[in-house]
């Protein structure tokens, strides 16, 4: 019978016990994408669209999201986190923007999901600040790009087929 971690013995929801674990320097990068048509991308890069700046917003906004990913996730743990930074790219054709969130800690526990919140709430604050001029953004890709530390080790995702 397969066990879950996240469950007791009675089927009860549990935190998974991270105390016996050595903490060791974990990192995780994440990457999401949103399409945007010619216009906004225009609008975009001209620093014109009506809400103001799109891309410190977002980072801002991702920064703050992943900090907060504990209160979000139900069974996450609140990490101590040494570093977080968002990235954008944006690209001419297709009209996108790639966003790249990265988290570290030392710890007993990883940072994907303080990566994953963080592009992901990046993501949506380019839409609500696109919004107004574009009601068909797209967000795509969510997903682990790499991580590192812990029992696992090393994580890189294969890249995508062209």
């Amino acid at each position: 019978m397969q066990t879950f971690s996240h469950m007791d013995s009675g089927g009860n929801v549990v935190m998974v016990d991270v105390g016996g674990k050595a903490a060791t320097q974990r990192t995780a990068i994440v990457e999401a994408f949103v399409d945007i048509s010619e216009t906004t991308l225009d609008l975009l890069r001209r620093a014109a669209l009506p809400k103001g700046d799109v891309l410190t917003t977002a980072k801002i906004a991702g920064i703050m999201g992943a900090k907060r990913t504990a209160e979000l996730i139900p069974m996450c743990h609140p990490l101590a986190l040494t570093c977080l930074d968002v990235r954008f790219t944006v690209i001419s054709s297709p009209p996108s923007i790639r966003i790249e969130a990265e988290a570290r800690t030392t710890g007993p526990t990883g940072v994907e999901m303080e990566a994953l919140i963080a592009a992901q709430i990046a993501a949506a604050t380019i839409y609500d600040m696109c919004k107004a001029v574009q009601k068909d953004i797209v967000i795509r890709g969510v997903r682990l790009l790499r991580k590192s530390g812990g029992k696992s080790g090393e994580y890189r995702a294969p890249a995508l087929p062209a």
